[in-house]
């Protein structure tokens, strides 16, 4: 089989591999869908190469893509069948940890006690190739009524901006701030929405603040042309400043601002990886009971309550999806991607 393996330096390559046969434990995976994360970008564009980065290992380079869902097609030994058998729908927890610590049991496998054994896409082959082998222990259902594109979002970005709501504990009487319109903030305006609450949608792209609307968001504001970004967000809550504000974009500007908006007793969720903040403990944190909270990804358990939710709300995820690549496109599609001005992209292998 074919996959698709991130050099650095913008340049990617479809290499050939042989097609994988599950262990004791393990499935294969026929991958219907895999989605193209902004995480990937950072193996896309290391400089002097994606190994700089972790990415690959003693056996050779590995296949990208960690937003897996697809078909089992293949189980190995020790695999009870009520965890997975051949036919079953799934998606794919791209983590695998030790299996058996308080982490990895409650389905935290990123949080493992020993350090995380494998980043499927990373460090271990992922699902930007027709077939993918994993632990039947990372499988979660896709309802039925979700399509594969859709369980490839919540199988990372829209999984992500679900598991920072949840530790958010977002109300619907509530307003929130998401600074940040790709994938993953996109996503947030969408959930947010739908869960009442008031969306105010933050972006330097014009396109995006213009899909945020359409996810739901009641309020745009562009930090390049609002002046002063904070003082527009509470000019348009009375004053007082969101109850919730998440930043989904990594920039240290947005992140102060995202704490600097938030009411008295307010919550700020940090969700965009890298770089850094700086703030004033006292006048932004302490003297307003300011609660700022990290939130990296998801559970097993989180994955498959996400799933649920979009499928008995009629959630059409499906519409985060503004391209559809052939595995043999790999190169085209994140050529666009880098540019981070367009909506979601999806490779579709099979």
């Amino acid at each position: 089989m074919q996959g698709v393996v991130f050099l650095g330096d913008r340049e990617l390559e479809l290499m050939e591999f042989p097609d994988p046969t599950p262990g004791p434990g393990e499935v294969v995976l026929e991958i219907k869908a895999s989605g193209m994360c902004g995480s990937d970008l950072k193996f896309y564009r290391a400089v002097g190469g994606a190994s700089s980065l972790g990415l690959g290992g003693k056996s050779g380079p590995n296949i990208a893509g960690h937003e897996p869902c697809g078909v089992v097609v293949a189980v190995g030994p020790g695999v009870p069948e009520n965890q997975a058998k051949v036919g079953m729908r799934v998606m794919q927890h791209h983590y695998r940890g030790c299996g058996v610590c308080d982490h990895c049991n409650t389905g935290w496998m990123q949080l493992c006690v020993e350090g995380v054994k494998e980043v499927y896409g990373a460090t271990g082959h992922g699902a930007h190739a027709r077939y993918m082998k994993c632990p039947a222990r990372t499988l979660v259902p896709l309802p039925d009524a979700l399509s594969f594109e859709a369980g490839a979002a919540i199988s990372c970005g829209t999984g992500t901006a679900w598991g920072a709501l949840h530790r958010l504990a977002l109300q619907g009487d509530q307003t929130i701030a998401v600074f940040g319109q790709g994938p993953v903030g996109l996503s947030a305006t969408l959930l947010a929405s739908q869960m009442g609450a008031r969306v105010i949608a933050l972006d330097t792209s014009e396109e995006r603040l213009q899909r945020a609307k359409e996810f739901g968001a009641d309020i745009l504001i562009n930090p390049k042309t609002a002046g002063n970004t904070v003082q527009a967000i509470r000019d348009v809550t009375g004053g007082r400043g969101a109850h919730a504000s998440m930043d989904c974009s990594s920039s240290p500007q947005a992140r102060a601002d995202a704490v600097k908006c938030v009411r008295t007793w307010g919550k700020a969720c940090f969700v965009g990886e890298g770089d850094s903040v700086t703030l004033d403990v006292s006048n932004d944190m302490l003297r307003r009971q300011v609660t700022i909270i990290g939130s990296w990804t998801f559970s097993t358990v989180g994955q498959a309550e996400c799933g649920r939710y979009v499928a008995e709300r009629g959630i059409d995820l499906d519409r985060l999806f503004t391209h559809h690549w052939k595995l043999e496109q790999a190169e085209e599609a994140y050529k666009l991607f880098d540019r981070q001005t367009s909506g979601k992209g999806v490779i579709v292998p099979s």
